[in-house]
């Protein structure tokens, strides 16, 4: 436990971190890797070059100073990181490590401010915290090893590879073992380990589970980010599409993800996605459909065009088959064939008054996923509309954000 005189300290920092939480971070993470090269074999370079990560963990400090005497009110978003270190392969000797190096670069940024007090303060503040997700964390990988599950990194092979658009691939992946498979919560994603010939260090992505669970594969639907790979993120996403082909390997994590659907609750349910962000929402999707049969269900989704659309098929058998569902379409930039077919329900994007017309009510559980500038505005429509914030569930590809 801390000490009040700790707590107090730490608090006296929150001033401080607010305006120079995000220095601090940055200049962690150049510290951390230039004594440790080895952990960028863990960590996501793209979220590095674009400063999410760097953005996140200021938040996460920020938010751990906030609530220093009441800690366990981050539990959750603890649990939440806790997934990814996870799935990411993070262990207990990388702690000490961290903390080492962030009371560093509070040293190295804040100069004289950082009185002995204060680091000695968040010293003992890290060692609690640090505690708490090495508890959370031990409990995740017990779990990830039981009933098919395993440690570490499996190896999958490619049995199939689907172009389900212009933008986006689905691969098919069963494991090289032959063993079974762990089961999965829809919407958990699995961590992707790769090395890419010509990269000195591996990478790992998570990617969605986009099928629902009991099948005997796991399927991922990957976005090409950039067909060239120039792009900070292009590089495993291009290599997946261009060179990964059926027979290929690929090493993948257990399961892992809070951003699930309660099927505790009967109520009317709201799939919101856009672009790849659909991805575990047609997990959850078919979750719902198959297992709570007459519960409402809307199924919404915005693209840029038919091309672009991906899962179409596969989500419109699911509302032939079942009376509950209804999908609708949004295409911000439809093309001449899309007009001639009418295959979207609406041109331009998804705006408040469509988006009540097509929900019907507010009295359901909102469940969205795409973009963060997709979903700053769908959270914004929805609290506009009065939607209660518990029942508003939302995902983040890579580090999280403020909305």
């Amino acid at each position: 436990m801390l000490s009040e005189k700790t707590i107090q300290v730490i608090k006296s920092t929150v001033p401080v971190l607010e305006q120079h939480g995000t220095a601090i971070t940055s200049r962690f993470y150049q510290m951390l890797f230039a004594k440790h090269p080895e952990l960028l074999n863990i960590f996501n370079h793209a979220n590095q070059k674009q400063g999410r990560q760097q953005t996140a963990l200021a938040n996460a400090v920020y938010a751990a100073a906030v609530h220093i005497d009441r800690l366990e009110e981050i539990l959750p978003v603890v649990k939440q990181i806790g997934h990814k270190h996870r799935s990411l392969g993070v262990k207990p000797e990388h702690y000490p490590i961290v903390g080492e190096t962030l009371l560093a670069a509070i040293k190295d940024v804040l100069g004289d401010a950082a009185t002995e007090e204060i680091v000695q303060a968040w010293a003992d503040a890290y060692g609690v915290i640090a505690d708490a997700f090495i508890s959370v964390e031990a409990e995740m990988y017990a779990q990830a090893e039981q009933e098919g599950g395993w440690a570490g990194f499996r190896a999958f092979r490619v049995e199939r590879k689907v172009r389900e658009s212009e933008c986006i691939t689905s691969f098919y992946l069963v494991p090289e073992d032959g063993k079974p498979l762990a089961g999965f919560a829809p919407g958990q994603y699995v961590s992707v380990k790769m090395e890419i010939p010509g990269e000195e260090y591996e990478h790992i992505r998570q990617y969605s589970l986009s099928d629902a669970p009991g099948k005997p594969y796991y399927r991922i639907s990957v976005k090409r980010e950039d067909a060239d790979g120039n792009k900070p993120d292009g590089k495993v996403s291009a290599y997946l599409h261009k060179q990964v082909e059926s027979g290929d390997v690929l090493w993948l994590s257990a399961p892992a993800g809070d951003f699930t659907v309660d099927m505790q609750d009967t109520r009317p349910v709201v799939f919101i996605s856009g672009g790849v962000g659909l991805t575990p929402l047609v997990s959850m999707l078919h979750e719902v459909v198959e297992k709570q049969p007459g519960r409402p269900v809307r199924f919404i989704h915005g693209t840029q065009n038919g091309d672009t659309h991906a899962l179409k098929q596969e989500i419109e058998k699911l509302a032939d088959k079942h009376e509950q569902l209804a999908a609708y379409w949004c295409y911000s930039k439809p093309s001449e064939r899309d007009r001639a077919e009418q295959p979207f329900h609406k041109e331009g994007h998804i705006d408040l008054p469509w988006l009540k017309q097509v929900a019907e009510s507010r009295d359901a559980s909102f469940y969205f996923c795409g973009p963060v500038p997709f979903m700053r505005d769908i959270h914004r429509m929805l609290k506009e509309w009065g939607v209660a914030d518990a029942d508003l569930h939302f995902e983040f590809f890579g580090p999280a954000a403020n909305l």
